[in-house]
């Protein structure tokens, strides 16, 4: 199977690098392909151009192999931390420019647009996981979870994708080198649970 990795975080020594790094060697060891995509290292443009909103237009060859891949991706897994109860911006803008109509969702006949659209990626499953310096019971109690709003319902779930995973690991400031191992090892036993070739 094809999943499909998007990473967003620019520090190389970050945990978000040590999550990703577990991923793909575990859907590697269990033989999926990996599309895997840090949008820092290959500094991804985050800004969308006012010709690229238009359903039809021609994009450029770069925005038009992610919206290839995401496409056909079987699974997918995203990687960031939470800032200000949001991706960062270069993970915002590969949304914006990627997660696109007629790639990853569509309004159907007579809709102008202000309805609700069908899902088109193809994916079974998508996996979020997040860093965070904010304790869970803070975070949902004062500000919400905001990041669970975002990938579950106004992204993935109105792409098609109803087989959600999302982790936050926190506090990352203080955190020791087991804990750290001990949720490498959380991933790891979420990518088998989720990417397994018989769910597909």
């Amino acid at each position: 199977m094809v999943i499909s990795i998007i990473l967003a975080h620019p520090d190389l020594k970050s945990f978000n690098h040590a999550i990703a790094k577990t991923a793909v060697e575990t859907l590697k060891s269990n033989g999926h392909k990996v599309i895997f995509h840090d949008l820092y290292k290959e500094k991804f443009d985050p800004l969308l151009p006012a010709k690229e909103i238009p359903e039809d237009t021609r994009l450029p060859d770069k925005i038009k192999k992610h919206c290839a891949e995401i496409a056909e991706a079987d699974g997918i897994i995203i990687i960031h931390p939470n800032w200000w109860g949001q991706p960062p911006a270069i993970l915002k803008g590969w949304v914006d420019r990627v997660i696109r109509p007629g790639v990853a969702y569509e309004f159907l006949e007579g809709d102008s647009g202000e309805g609700v659209p069908r899902g088109l990626l193809k994916a079974k499953a998508a996996l979020v996981y997040n860093t965070s310096n904010t304790k869970t019971q803070r975070e949902q109690n004062v500000f919400g979870d905001p990041l669970e709003t975002i990938w579950k319902n106004c992204i993935f779930g109105l792409c098609g994708i109803t087989n959600f995973h999302r982790r936050m690991f926190n506090v990352i400031v203080n955190n020791t080198e087991k804990q750290r191992n001990n949720w490498l090892e959380s991933v790891a036993k979420d990518i088998n649970i989720f990417f397994l070739n018989d769910i597909f």
